[in-house]
């Protein structure tokens, strides 16, 4: 095992930096696995939430392991009007236009409210849910890979960053998870957060950049509003509740049809 890396400065400026990139892409796969583990049994949802963060980072280390093909992917295929893509790009087009379509489901079933009988006939599998886990984290994995690649040399930082960002992430989907399912407002920013990355990647796949500090500003702008929203809303629960006073009784000596 190559520990040179040990003693290189830079290696281990790549690897805060691909910590937070690691743990950001965790925080997207436990909202991801939150909004849809809540449809499954009770007893299978917490289970989801570990297998699918597990087999999430399974997955980034076996592409990690094959960089040299993942590298391969920038290489263009074919052109339509003018427009390259390359299989790195129509990964991030199927990614994008899944994103699209699930975000834009899950918020109509939140605003229209289907019936119970419906809920069961659609209501995912344990399966199903970790498949479709597996393949948002394929589409982003696949942009974080190079994107680590193009940071540092040492494959030991990126599998480290990725082992340390799974653990973390494992620690703390059981508040994260918790925090999305009792806010129906965060749920649907969260909605809102996927339905922007899925456009966001969609413009990407047809070669238009979309500067990622934009986007990572608004979604903090978000946050935050949604952070005092919810503030506003406990201060409110833990005000004390009006107490009313009892009906005025006419004095004893105040004629009838005054009392009246």
């Amino acid at each position: 095992m190559d520990l040179s890396w040990l003693s290189d400065p830079s290696a281990w400026s790549a690897l805060a930096a691909l910590l937070v990139l690691e743990v950001v892409l965790g925080v997207d796969n436990v909202v991801f696995i939150s909004i849809l583990a809540s449809k499954l049994p009770t007893d299978q949802q917490d289970r989801a939430r570990r297998v699918g963060i597990l087999a999430a980072g399974g997955m980034r280390v076996v592409l990690l392991l094959a960089v040299g093909w993942i590298i391969t992917l920038k290489k263009e295929l074919f052109s339509v009007a003018g427009v390259g893509f390359s299989g790195k790009e129509l990964i991030l087009l199927a990614g994008g236009v899944f994103l699209i379509y699930k975000a834009t489901k899950e918020i109509h079933h939140k605003l229209e409210g289907e019936d119970d009988h419906l809920q069961t006939k659609t209501a995912p599998t344990f399966a199903a849910v970790i498949g479709q886990v597996l393949l948002l984290d394929l589409v982003f994995s696949v942009d974080s890979v190079i994107t680590a690649v193009g940071m540092t040399e040492y494959i030991m930082v990126m599998v480290l960053a990725i082992l340390t960002a799974v653990a973390i992430m494992l620690g703390a989907s059981g508040a994260i998870y918790r925090f999305v399912n009792e806010h129906p407002s965060v749920k649907m920013l969260a909605l809102a957060f996927l339905l922007l990355i899925g456009v966001t990647l969609l413009a990407e796949s047809f070669g238009e950049k979309i500067p990622k500090g934009y986007i990572y500003a608004a979604m903090t702008f978000s946050v935050f509003v949604e952070a005092l929203n919810i503030s506003s809303m406990r201060k409110k629960r833990a005000a004390p509740a009006v107490v009313l006073h009892e009906p005025v009784k006419p004095h004893a000596g105040t004629p009838y049809a005054e009392r009246t």
